[in-house]
Protein backbone atom coordinates (compact mmCIF):
# COMPACT_ATOMS: atom_id res chain seq x y z
CA UNK A 1 0.00 0.00 0.00
CA UNK A 2 2.73 2.75 0.83
CA UNK A 3 4.32 1.77 -2.38
CA UNK A 4 1.57 2.52 -4.56
CA UNK A 5 1.15 5.95 -2.56
CA UNK A 6 4.97 6.24 -3.99
CA UNK A 7 3.69 5.81 -7.15
CA UNK A 8 0.86 8.32 -7.21
CA UNK A 9 2.80 10.94 -5.43
CA UNK A 10 6.04 10.28 -8.05
CA UNK A 11 2.80 10.57 -11.08
CA UNK A 12 1.58 13.96 -9.55
CA UNK A 13 4.64 15.39 -8.58
CA UNK A 14 6.43 14.95 -12.25
CA UNK A 15 3.24 16.63 -13.41
CA UNK A 16 3.66 19.22 -11.50
CA UNK A 17 7.30 19.75 -12.38
CA UNK A 18 7.25 19.94 -15.84
CA UNK A 19 3.89 22.13 -15.40
CA UNK A 20 4.85 24.39 -13.00
CA UNK A 21 8.98 24.04 -12.68
CA UNK A 22 8.07 23.87 -8.57
CA UNK A 23 9.44 19.99 -8.40
CA UNK A 24 7.27 18.73 -6.82
CA UNK A 25 8.17 18.94 -3.06
CA UNK A 26 6.10 21.37 -1.76
CA UNK A 27 3.32 18.36 -2.45
CA UNK A 28 6.02 15.36 -1.80
CA UNK A 29 7.58 16.61 1.42
CA UNK A 30 3.73 16.97 3.13
CA UNK A 31 2.41 13.46 1.81
CA UNK A 32 5.86 11.41 2.71
CA UNK A 33 5.51 12.78 6.17
CA UNK A 34 1.94 11.57 6.60
CA UNK A 35 3.00 8.11 4.82
CA UNK A 36 6.04 7.45 7.29
CA UNK A 37 4.20 8.44 10.26
CA UNK A 38 1.69 6.00 9.32
CA UNK A 39 4.65 3.86 9.08
CA UNK A 40 5.76 4.17 12.64
CA UNK A 41 8.94 6.30 11.71
CA UNK A 42 10.77 7.91 14.52
CA UNK A 43 9.04 11.88 14.93
CA UNK A 44 12.75 12.76 15.63
CA UNK A 45 13.78 11.77 12.09
CA UNK A 46 10.71 11.44 9.74
CA UNK A 47 10.18 15.42 8.76
CA UNK A 48 14.34 15.42 7.88
CA UNK A 49 13.28 11.37 6.24
CA UNK A 50 10.49 13.44 4.03
CA UNK A 51 12.87 16.20 2.87
CA UNK A 52 15.98 14.50 1.89
CA UNK A 53 13.94 12.02 0.09
CA UNK A 54 11.96 14.33 -1.32
CA UNK A 55 15.29 15.78 -3.19
CA UNK A 56 16.53 12.63 -3.99
CA UNK A 57 13.15 12.03 -6.22
CA UNK A 58 13.55 15.14 -7.92
CA UNK A 59 16.35 14.16 -9.28
CA UNK A 60 14.36 11.98 -11.25
CA UNK A 61 11.60 14.68 -11.70
CA UNK A 62 14.10 16.92 -13.17
CA UNK A 63 15.98 14.77 -16.07
CA UNK A 64 12.96 14.37 -17.84
CA UNK A 65 11.45 18.02 -16.84
CA UNK A 66 14.53 19.30 -18.51
CA UNK A 67 14.96 16.91 -21.63
CA UNK A 68 11.54 18.06 -22.37
CA UNK A 69 12.03 22.30 -22.10
CA UNK A 70 15.74 21.28 -23.94
CA UNK A 71 13.78 20.22 -26.76
CA UNK A 72 11.84 23.25 -27.53
CA UNK A 73 14.74 25.84 -27.04
CA UNK A 74 13.42 27.12 -23.91
CA UNK A 75 16.03 26.63 -21.31
CA UNK A 76 19.13 29.54 -20.63
CA UNK A 77 21.74 27.43 -19.92
CA UNK A 78 24.18 30.65 -19.33
CA UNK A 79 22.08 31.31 -16.48
CA UNK A 80 21.71 27.73 -15.47
CA UNK A 81 25.25 27.65 -15.53
CA UNK A 82 25.93 31.09 -13.10
CA UNK A 83 22.99 29.80 -10.91
CA UNK A 84 24.34 26.85 -10.13
CA UNK A 85 27.62 27.88 -8.82
CA UNK A 86 25.86 28.82 -5.95
CA UNK A 87 23.43 26.07 -5.69
CA UNK A 88 26.53 24.12 -4.95
CA UNK A 89 27.15 25.92 -1.76
CA UNK A 90 23.40 27.16 -0.95
CA UNK A 91 22.07 23.71 -1.14
CA UNK A 92 24.76 21.80 1.30
CA UNK A 93 24.38 24.63 3.84
CA UNK A 94 20.71 24.63 3.36
CA UNK A 95 21.22 20.84 4.24
CA UNK A 96 22.98 21.40 7.44
CA UNK A 97 20.79 23.92 8.81
CA UNK A 98 17.81 21.61 8.44
CA UNK A 99 19.56 18.95 9.84
CA UNK A 100 20.26 20.97 12.85
CA UNK A 101 16.24 22.08 13.03
CA UNK A 102 14.14 19.81 15.35
CA UNK A 103 11.57 17.81 13.46
CA UNK A 104 8.43 19.13 14.76
CA UNK A 105 10.14 22.53 14.13
CA UNK A 106 10.99 22.10 10.75
CA UNK A 107 7.65 20.85 9.80
CA UNK A 108 6.16 24.26 11.03
CA UNK A 109 8.76 26.07 8.82
CA UNK A 110 7.45 24.19 5.87
CA UNK A 111 4.12 25.03 6.88
CA UNK A 112 4.71 28.55 6.49
CA UNK A 113 6.71 28.28 3.65
CA UNK A 114 3.86 26.27 2.05
CA UNK A 115 1.02 29.01 2.66
CA UNK A 116 3.48 31.48 1.51
CA UNK A 117 4.03 30.23 -1.66
CA UNK A 118 -0.28 28.92 -1.72
CA UNK A 119 -1.13 32.84 -1.89
CA UNK A 120 1.64 33.80 -4.23
CA UNK A 121 0.13 31.07 -6.72
CA UNK A 122 -3.48 31.73 -6.11
CA UNK A 123 -3.21 35.59 -6.88
CA UNK A 124 -0.76 35.65 -9.22
CA UNK A 125 1.36 37.90 -7.30
CA UNK A 126 4.53 38.72 -9.40
CA UNK A 127 7.00 41.54 -9.41
CA UNK A 128 6.59 43.24 -12.47
CA UNK A 129 9.28 42.35 -15.20
CA UNK A 130 12.22 44.97 -14.45
CA UNK A 131 15.34 45.39 -16.41
CA UNK A 132 16.89 42.19 -17.66
CA UNK A 133 18.89 39.29 -16.15
CA UNK A 134 21.51 40.22 -13.83
CA UNK A 135 24.86 40.01 -13.92
CA UNK A 136 27.09 36.62 -13.31
CA UNK A 137 27.78 37.48 -9.81
CA UNK A 138 24.17 38.14 -8.87
CA UNK A 139 22.65 35.19 -10.31
CA UNK A 140 25.47 33.19 -8.66
CA UNK A 141 24.36 34.97 -5.07
CA UNK A 142 20.64 34.42 -6.07
CA UNK A 143 22.23 30.65 -6.37
CA UNK A 144 22.96 30.53 -2.78
CA UNK A 145 19.86 31.94 -1.73
CA UNK A 146 17.73 29.55 -3.58
CA UNK A 147 19.76 26.00 -2.90
CA UNK A 148 19.88 27.60 0.53
CA UNK A 149 15.84 27.60 0.93
CA UNK A 150 14.90 24.58 -1.28
CA UNK A 151 17.54 22.17 0.38
CA UNK A 152 15.20 23.04 3.91
CA UNK A 153 12.21 22.92 2.56
CA UNK A 154 12.65 19.44 -0.08
CA UNK A 155 11.86 21.37 -3.25
CA UNK A 156 13.23 22.13 -6.47
CA UNK A 157 13.77 26.02 -6.11
CA UNK A 158 10.76 26.71 -8.49
CA UNK A 159 8.69 28.77 -6.30
CA UNK A 160 11.65 31.13 -6.05
CA UNK A 161 13.07 30.49 -9.23
CA UNK A 162 10.37 31.60 -11.05
CA UNK A 163 9.34 34.71 -9.50
CA UNK A 164 12.93 35.76 -9.81
CA UNK A 165 13.46 35.34 -13.26
CA UNK A 166 10.07 36.77 -13.91
CA UNK A 167 11.18 40.08 -12.69
CA UNK A 168 13.94 40.11 -14.77
CA UNK A 169 11.79 39.85 -17.85
CA UNK A 170 12.41 36.89 -18.43
CA UNK A 171 9.00 34.76 -20.42
CA UNK A 172 7.37 32.41 -18.10
CA UNK A 173 8.01 29.75 -20.36
CA UNK A 174 11.31 30.03 -20.23
CA UNK A 175 11.61 30.81 -16.28
CA UNK A 176 9.90 27.70 -15.88
CA UNK A 177 12.28 25.33 -18.20
CA UNK A 178 15.28 27.42 -16.74
CA UNK A 179 13.87 26.67 -12.94
CA UNK A 180 13.52 23.34 -13.92
CA UNK A 181 16.64 22.93 -14.95
CA UNK A 182 18.41 24.64 -11.72
CA UNK A 183 16.45 21.89 -9.88
CA UNK A 184 18.50 19.08 -10.72
CA UNK A 185 21.74 20.09 -8.88
CA UNK A 186 19.89 21.90 -5.87
CA UNK A 187 18.44 18.23 -5.89
CA UNK A 188 21.53 16.55 -5.95
CA UNK A 189 23.65 18.15 -3.80
CA UNK A 190 20.87 18.49 -1.01
CA UNK A 191 20.18 14.52 -1.49
CA UNK A 192 23.78 13.38 -1.01
CA UNK A 193 24.34 16.73 1.80
CA UNK A 194 21.17 14.78 4.03
CA UNK A 195 22.49 11.59 3.22
CA UNK A 196 25.80 12.63 4.60
CA UNK A 197 24.27 14.14 7.88
CA UNK A 198 21.77 11.48 8.65
CA UNK A 199 24.06 8.47 7.57
CA UNK A 200 25.09 7.41 11.78
CA UNK A 201 21.26 8.59 13.08
CA UNK A 202 19.94 5.14 15.42
CA UNK A 203 16.48 6.25 14.29
CA UNK A 204 15.98 5.58 11.21
CA UNK A 205 14.26 2.95 9.55
CA UNK A 206 15.54 -0.11 7.51
CA UNK A 207 16.43 1.26 4.02
CA UNK A 208 17.56 4.15 4.75
CA UNK A 209 20.59 5.90 3.17
CA UNK A 210 21.28 8.98 5.95
CA UNK A 211 17.71 10.95 5.77
CA UNK A 212 16.91 9.53 2.02
CA UNK A 213 14.51 6.76 2.40
CA UNK A 214 14.93 4.17 -0.59
CA UNK A 215 12.20 2.52 -1.06
CA UNK A 216 10.23 6.15 -1.56
CA UNK A 217 12.59 7.41 -4.00
CA UNK A 218 12.24 4.24 -6.33
CA UNK A 219 8.55 4.45 -6.21
CA UNK A 220 8.29 8.24 -6.90
CA UNK A 221 11.06 7.87 -9.72
CA UNK A 222 9.25 5.19 -11.53
CA UNK A 223 6.23 7.52 -12.51
CA UNK A 224 7.50 11.20 -11.94
CA UNK A 225 10.28 10.83 -14.51
CA UNK A 226 7.23 9.75 -17.30
CA UNK A 227 4.65 12.29 -15.99
CA UNK A 228 7.31 15.05 -15.73
CA UNK A 229 7.52 14.81 -19.69
CA UNK A 230 4.27 15.31 -20.16
CA UNK A 231 3.74 18.47 -18.02
CA UNK A 232 6.59 19.97 -19.60
CA UNK A 233 4.65 19.56 -22.85
CA UNK A 234 1.48 21.29 -21.53
CA UNK A 235 3.53 23.85 -20.04
CA UNK A 236 3.79 25.10 -23.67
CA UNK A 237 0.23 24.48 -24.78
CA UNK A 238 -2.30 25.01 -21.83
CA UNK A 239 -3.52 28.54 -19.62
CA UNK A 240 -2.72 27.02 -16.17
CA UNK A 241 -4.31 29.39 -14.18
CA UNK A 242 -7.08 27.58 -12.85
CA UNK A 243 -4.52 24.44 -11.82
CA UNK A 244 -2.05 26.76 -10.75
CA UNK A 245 -5.16 27.88 -7.73
CA UNK A 246 -5.67 24.26 -7.39
CA UNK A 247 -2.73 23.76 -6.54
CA UNK A 248 -2.77 26.77 -4.15
CA UNK A 249 -5.55 25.63 -2.16
CA UNK A 250 -3.61 22.04 -1.96
CA UNK A 251 -1.11 23.81 -0.52
CA UNK A 252 -2.77 26.40 2.17
CA UNK A 253 -4.50 23.00 3.65
CA UNK A 254 -1.07 21.18 3.58
CA UNK A 255 0.64 24.14 5.63
CA UNK A 256 -2.50 24.81 7.87
CA UNK A 257 -1.89 20.95 8.59
CA UNK A 258 0.84 21.71 9.37
CA UNK A 259 1.01 24.43 11.67
CA UNK A 260 -2.11 22.66 14.07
Amino acid sequence: MEFALYLLLGGFSGLLAGLFGVGGGMIIVPVLVFSFTLQGFDPLVLTHLAVGTSLASIVFTSLNSIRAHHLKGAVLWPVVLWMTLGILFGAALGSLTAAAIQGPLLQKIIGVFAIAVSVQMAFSLQPKASRGVPGKPWLTLVGVVVGWASAIFGIGGGSLTVPFLSWRSVPIQKAVATSAACGLPIAIVGALSFAVVGWQDPHLPAWSFGFVYFPAVLGIAITSMFFARIGAQLAHRLSALMLRRLFALLLLGVGINFLI
